[in-house]
């Protein structure tokens, strides 16, 4: 079960570059206290120094740091644009969700991917994520429950 908070998704986003995405989305987590504004700071960092890394899936970028960045609990959010954007990624542009996550330590981190590959893996779940303007659809499919 992925550790989202219902107040930590945003729908249909009018942003203009990867760089305000990654803010907007790792604001959700800051605002909630998940994380510290550093932990923002170097997701963003992350995607300056290494690209397109972090758009794991087609349309679907998951922008993360190390936990020693400011990680204060397991947490995720959940933000679709309005208008997608091009992250600069070879096959799975233009990115439509910006899903970030922050993991407590390594093992946590890669217990919520594996979490989120298997919801991302299920193609209905995946087109519900993508055009679902029920917000409540949304935190139930991230939360397993859907």
């Amino acid at each position: 079960m992925l550790p989202i908070k219902f107040e930590q998704i945003a729908l249909d986003v009018e942003l203009t570059s990867p760089e305000e995405a990654i803010q907007f989305a790792g604001n959700l987590l800051l605002q909630s206290n998940s994380v510290e504004q550093s932990y923002v700071e170097e997701m963003i960092n992350g995607y300056k120094k290494l690209g397109s890394y972090i758009v794991l899936a087609p349309n679907i970028a998951i922008p993360h740091a190390r936990p020693e960045f400011g990680v204060n609990e397991q947490c995720i959010a959940f933000v679709r644009v309005k208008t997608p954007l091009s992250f600069g990624h070879p096959q799975n542009d233009d990115v439509k969700l910006i899903i970030p996550i922050g993991g407590v330590d390594k093992q946590f981190h890669l217990d919520m991917l594996r979490d989120l590959s298997a919801v991302l893996m299920n193609e209905d779940k995946v087109t519900r994520l993508k055009e679902s303007t029920d917000t409540m659809e949304i935190y139930n499919i991230l939360k397993g429950v859907s």
